[in-house]
């Protein structure tokens, strides 16, 4: 990868600041738990496996200001950032995922002392880390043979080396088709409000140089007819059980239309996403932002004083329009339940 989404810098946590992407590569230098909670419910690091280690880190670097050598305090209060870190953001389940690994990672320590908790903490948070890393690459390498030469890929948001640790999923998986040799073209749902395929997607491609165009939410429709868009690829937020996806606002049209084109339509997606514990989409938590975000764009006001906004960041597309969900462990395909729980087995 030309850039790091997220660094762990010992007395740091270092961080991509993506609201600013492209027209300014900043970064955070995160000092405290309280700075990392703050970029993740901001968006300045975003995406399900990106907060997930987001989050780990945070853990790992409260853990080195604790100064008290007293385990009890130190629980404590690693139990206070954790809560913390999950009132961030409620649809990701990455996020809780990577919060319960942290604390599972204590609980195998009960007699260490306060400094060996630590390192504990900051061996797991980078463990995390590292495994994100490889495991895109291993959902990139298993779903490369859905693209081929001449084909039109259409992508929704960002997913991915800015919404991972690095590498990406379902840009994973357009990086390992095309360095494999393949050709093809990208088109980049610009994804409103806060146009993260514009902004951030585009901007991937373009540092690798791959094919894209830049298209409105809208014209979607439009190019599936004229033939232009031969699959859609997408990541993934939370998977409920039967295969039902949480991924960002606007998923669930473009599946529709390429259910109505006869467009397969892939989700690419850690298992660190499967929510074993939810039957369906309907229990997956949809987070509601401000209406800023939809009412102004660049800090200028697009609509009517006064007007009312509804925002969710997410929408859940049903299994039965999914072709195939793409993991590190390999392909699914219905019934994604019988295939989720052999995969989480395996």
């Amino acid at each position: 990868m030309k850039f790091k989404t997220i660094e762990w810098k010992k007395d740091l946590v270092r961080i991509l600041d993506q609201r600013k992407l492209p027209q300014e590569i900043r970064y955070l230098e995160c000092r405290g738990a309280s700075a990392v909670a703050k970029a993740i419910r901001n968006m300045a690091i975003r995406g399900a496996p990106a907060i997930g280690v987001g989050a780990a880190m945070g853990i790992a670097l409260a853990a080195r200001k604790i100064r008290s050598n007293h385990p009890e305090i130190f629980w404590t209060k690693i139990e206070e950032v954790c809560h913390l870190m999950g009132e961030t953001r409620p649809t990701a389940v990455n996020l809780f995922w990577a919060i319960e690994r942290m604390r599972r990672a204590l609980n195998q320590l009960h007699s260490e002392d306060v400094e060996g908790l630590k390192s504990r903490l900051e061996r797991e948070a980078l463990q995390i880390y590292r495994e994100d890393v490889e495991i895109n690459r291993k959902i990139g390498e298993n779903g490369k043979s859905l693209i081929q030469d001449g084909v039109g890929a259409l992508t929704h948001c960002n997913a991915g080396g800015l919404a991972t640790a690095g590498y990406g999923t379902a840009l994973g998986v357009i990086r390992s088709a095309w360095a494999e040799g393949k050709r093809f073209h990208v088109y980049v749902d610009e994804t409103r409000p806060l146009l993260q395929g514009a902004r951030l997607t585009a901007w991937e491609l373009i540092q690798e140089k791959i094919p894209c165009t830049v298209i409105t939410d809208s014209m979607a429709g439009s190019l599936m007819e004229k033939g232009k868009i031969n699959l859609v690829l997408v990541g993934a937020d939370r998977i409920a059980r039967n295969g039902d996806t949480a991924n960002k606002i606007g998923t669930y049209s473009l599946a529709v239309l390429a259910n109505w084109h006869q467009i397969p339509f892939y989700v690419a997606a850690p298992t660190s996403t499967f929510d074993l514990n939810l039957t369906s989409g309907k229990d997956i938590p949809i987070e509601e932002r401000a209406a800023e975000e939809v009412t102004h764009v660049g800090g200028r006001r697009v609509t009517p004083e006064g007007v009312k906004v509804f925002n969710p960041a997410f929408d859940v597309t049903p299994h039965s329009l999914i072709e195939a969900i793409i993991t590190e462990k390999g392909l699914l395909r219905k019934p994604f339940e019988k295939a989720m729980r052999w995969v989480v087995d395996k």
